[in-house]
């Protein structure tokens, strides 16, 4: 491709962003009532308005890039729908200067949104091949301040740890211990709870300063189960 093609593409793609964070915004309007969030914070939509979310999808997939929907990426895993990858990252209520870890690196969409906001994005993927070539995709891509390693998502980063906030991106049955542990005192974790067949919900969970945690129930979801590693 051209310099003048290259430069006509990126437009195109600039004008299906534009109208996706529309449509990303529009849906944060109408769940005001269960998130408590009635816009996206600036932050987040400035990430949601960079982030090339046709770098992170299949060949064959790059068509539907900016529909808001989840899309296969390989291996039965998907890139999360780009209306809960906002949601989740407003969620966790990351600042500028903080450390964030995610559980399920997937394609590396949501540690590249993290990463427009954050200092250090923490990274882990139970899949060997989705994990080597998002941590590729995102150096390729400039996000140096993300470090991926593959792991089980389960027991999280305790050598990094302590996190001002964790984002979970499967769903396990219930709130993994270690990851409450790593997590620190104030500090946010948005996680889907719930069987892989049956109903799911997005849970905030904050840590108080006593240890102890406090849970939010914010929305049913349907996420890929969140396996744990052997």
């Amino acid at each position: 491709m051209n310099g003048a093609g290259a430069q006509d593409e990126a437009a195109q793609f600039a004008q299906l962003r534009a109208r996706l964070v529309a449509e990303v915004q529009a849906m944060y309007a109408a769940t005001q009532a269960g998130t408590g969030l009635a816009a996206m914070s600036p932050q987040v939509r400035a990430a949601l308005a960079k982030v090339e979310r046709h770098r992170f999808v299949p060949a064959g997939q790059v068509a539907a890039a900016y529909r808001n929907h989840p899309l296969p990426i390989g291996s039965g895993q998907t890139i999360s729908q780009p209306y809960i990858v906002a949601l989740s990252t407003d969620l966790a209520q990351p600042q500028a200067g903080q450390r964030v870890l995610e559980v399920g690196t997937g394609s590396g969409y949501q540690a590249a949104m993290l990463a427009e906001i954050v200092a250090q994005v923490y990274s882990i993927e139970l899949i060997p091949a989705l994990g080597r070539s998002a941590a590729e995709r995102l150096r390729a891509l400039g996000y140096t301040n993300v470090k991926v390693r593959i792991g089980d998502g389960y027991a999280g980063w305790p050598e990094e740890a302590p996190f001002d906030a964790i984002v979970v991106t499967a769903a396990a049955p219930g709130v993994p211990p270690a990851l409450v542990e790593q997590l620190k005192p104030g500090g946010r974790m948005v996680i889907p709870v719930g069987a892989s067949h049956e109903a799911q919900e997005l849970l905030v969970i904050t840590k108080r300063a006593d240890g102890g945690t406090e849970s939010r129930r914010v929305l049913p979801v349907r996420f890929v189960p969140l396996v744990p590693g052997k």
